[in-house]
């Protein structure tokens, strides 16, 4: 019922509904003081200049009724004023009140046309073949209702699906799929919002281009001086302090590998598949890994995922990283499957991550102050997420039992 279509259909409905019974109750009052009354009063006239006088006998009274019924395909009968029967052509009923004038009614013999005469005799009618069909205008009203509900569900759907469409595409955007358009159908209201939405999502797209694009150039060419400095650095080692240049060092390296993991994320971005879709067992990939880390335990069972292995080995490489940086040894990783997927979960014994930082980790450049010193640009952690989803899974950060922190990626077996 909550539905938006359902609701117009409804309403639609409703107001139909409202409005027949609006009109029968207005018929009700005033019908008899329009033209149906003078229709009535003539009709009555005519009647009682066919008939013989009220007082005459009813034998004469029955002739005339006979003459005047002839050639009808209905019962006719004549009322006294005080409804009792005064002649008859065919069967014969208690008189009916339908109003002042007269009217259709509706009784347990069936539908009946009651006349009442200026001298105040009343003349009745019954058509042959409808006494046992009390309820047929209530069935016709029944079918015409019936009628207009089918008539009005494809009206109030169209508008309707075209909402749907049009929310369809905005929750596709909301998820990243920059691409998304709806069609636009009409020249109303709904045609004209889904034209906008079609104009902001071609906005947000060319925007959201150019920013990857930007960064990416910038992360290239910055690669050229950086080449340049390290020449210069290996050209001053024979002369210059080797703490200065032990420190220097370091610093191109943390900027190389800054720059690297910055074109990384821009590619994720701007490439929606992947380049190397193959078999990579997950456990070899982790345990490559290990071995160039300390104070590492691998355990778990061979787990076959599809991927890219380069993105698969950097996504691990990166929480060991993480753990090392912002962790105390040993760092556990294991291997786990439950149905149609595996878990690599990387556990340390630092002081793990606040409840309120366990998703603003995955941020790109969002640094935890989980150590003494905040090291690393903060893009590990948010390019694990990005690897994780490219190849269907996702990664969380859960709480452990006691100090540490537990990073799970969870790839489905494919």
């Amino acid at each position: 019922m909550r539905r938006l279509y359902v609701r117009i259909y409804l309403a639609v409905l409703a107001s139909l509904a409202v409005f027949a019974l609006a009109a029968g109750l207005l018929w009700r009052a005033f019908g008899e003081a329009g033209p149906w009354s003078q229709a009535y009063e003539v009709a009555a006239t005519l009647a009682q200049n066919a008939l013989p006088p009220a007082g005459a006998p009813k034998a004469e009274q029955q002739a005339a009724l006979e003459k005047l019924a002839a050639n009808l395909r209905a019962d006719v009968a004549l009322f006294a004023p005080d409804r009792s029967l005064l002649a008859a052509v065919g069967e014969a009923s208690p008189a009916a009140g339908a109003g002042e004038l007269g009217g259709w009614t509706h009784r347990g013999g069936g539908a009946a046309f009651s006349l009442r005469l200026p001298d105040g005799r009343r003349l009745e009618a019954r058509p042959r073949g409808h006494r046992h069909r009390p309820y047929g205008l209530f069935l016709v009203l029944a079918l015409l209702a019936l009628a207009v509900g089918v008539g009005a569900y494809p009206v109030v759907r169209r508008l309707t699906s075209r909402l749907e469409r049009l929310q369809a595409g905005v929750e596709l955007l909301g998820a990243g799929e920059l691409s998304a358009r709806v069609k636009v159908e009409g020249r109303d209201e709904v045609a004209r919002l889904a034209a906008s939405f079609n104009r902001a999502a071609s906005r947000i797209e060319e925007l959201v281009g150019a920013h990857k694009t930007l960064l990416a150039n910038a992360s290239h060419e910055l690669r050229t001086p950086l080449a340049r400095i390290r020449m210069a650095v290996e050209l001053m080692k024979g002369n210059a302090d080797p703490k200065r240049m032990t420190d220097l060092e370091r610093d191109i390296a943390e900027l190389d590998a800054l720059i690297d993991e910055i074109l990384l994320a821009s590619r994720l971005d701007a490439v929606k598949e992947l380049d190397i879709d193959e078999e990579v067992d997950l456990l070899a990939l982790a345990a490559e890994e290990c071995a160039r880390y300390d104070d590492t335990q691998l355990d778990g069972y061979p787990a076959i995922v599809r991927g890219d292995p380069r993105l698969l080995r950097r996504m691990i490489r990166n929480l060991l990283e993480n753990a090392k940086r912002h962790g105390a040894p040993p760092i556990q990783v294991r291997l786990s499957g439950t149905e149609g997927s595996t878990e690599l979960a990387v556990r340390d014994h630092g002081p793990g991550v606040p409840e309120v930082e366990r998703e603003r980790v995955f941020d790109p450049f969002y640094r935890h102050a989980g150590t003494k010193e905040i090291t690393g640009a903060g893009l590990g952690l948010a390019l694990v997420r990005q690897i994780a989803r490219r190849h269907g899974g996702d990664a969380r950060c859960v709480p452990q039992n006691g100090q540490g922190s537990c990073f799970i990626v969870v790839l489905p077996e494919r």
